[in-house]
């Protein structure tokens, strides 16, 4: 990926732009209008929400007030865990898209795989709110469907009764829970990977070893982070409400880590999970 304009393909044919600008936690109301602008303003054309985020309203209106023009956005929502199963899905969709003020949405996910509503009957809560999935996409509402939190057994529950393969798995990725075997087991089925929380929630800021290899590119340990996942196949959801930090995290394309520099980012952790683990949230 040279450019921020790049963009990956998903297996449907769909091309989504290789960096996502993502709102979690940002409040609704003119906070999250004006970032959304800010970073569309910074070239960001990947806007990434959730129904759980409670800012599907703010988001659409700067997507509306960016100028930019809906075909050239790639929007993603995800599903809430209430709202899982069948009938409550399709509603839930309509809902999101009512408050965004879309006609359709690019990517729309299932936000975790166990809601602790659930939990006693998951797999098939899964599955039927897969099948709604399946329906909005054939009825072109969505033009791409996939999955947030899921891991390999996960999936396999999901694949067992789909007609439609799962396109897209968001996960918490970052280089001290960098998740290799689950975007390994993505990448063999074709399943895009992206990264929420790319930077670990900041833990990143200061690795010696991040430092040391931006050094080298004149880069903050941030921008190394975020290229190391890119150079990996992921897609980064960034997240910051200050305009020049958007444009920095986008400022990751004039530059290529090298194979011996990937290893050693690869190499720093997998116990550095800072969000909930998707077998045991409980909400």
């Amino acid at each position: 990926m040279n450019h921020l304009s790049d963009c990956f393909v998903l297996k449907n044919g769909v091309k989504i732009p290789c960096l996502g600008y993502g709102t979690w936690r940002t409040p609704e109301g003119n906070e999250a209008v004006q970032a959304v602008k800010d970073a569309i303003a910074a070239g960001y054309r990947h806007i990434d929400t959730a129904q759980l985020y409670g800012n599907e309203k703010s988001v659409g209106t700067g997507i509306r007030e960016s100028g930019i023009p809906r075909e050239e956005l790639f929007v993603t929502t995800k599903l809430k865990n209430t709202e899982q199963g069948y009938d409550k899905t399709l509603a839930a969709c309509e809902e999101s898209l009512r408050l965004l003020g879309l006609e359709y949405l690019d990517l729309y996910l299932i936000h975790w795989p166990i809601p602790a509503l659930y939990r006693d009957n998951w797999k098939q809560v899964s599955r039927n709110t897969w099948k709604a999935f399946e329906r909005l996409y054939d009825e072109k509402l969505v033009r791409a469907i996939g999955l947030s939190n899921f891991l390999p057994h996960h999936i396999e529950n999901i694949e067992a009764e789909a007609n439609i393969q799962p396109m897209a798995d968001q996960l918490e990725i970052h280089p001290f829970f960098t998740q290799k075997d689950t975007a390994a087991y993505c990448r063999k089925k074709g399943i895009q990977v992206q990264a929420w929380s790319p930077l670990g929630h900041g833990t990143v800021l200061d690795n010696q070893v991040l430092c040391e290899i931006g050094s080298k590119y004149h880069k903050s340990s941030a921008q190394i982070a975020l290229r190391w996942e890119l150079q990996q196949d992921i897609i980064p959801i960034t997240k910051s409400m200050n305009p020049g930090r958007m444009a920095q995290n986008a400022d990751i394309f004039d530059f290529c880590l090298t194979a011996q520099e990937c290893v050693r980012i690869t190499g720093l952790g997998e116990d550095g999970r800072t969000g909930p683990d998707p077998d045991h949230i409980g909400f």
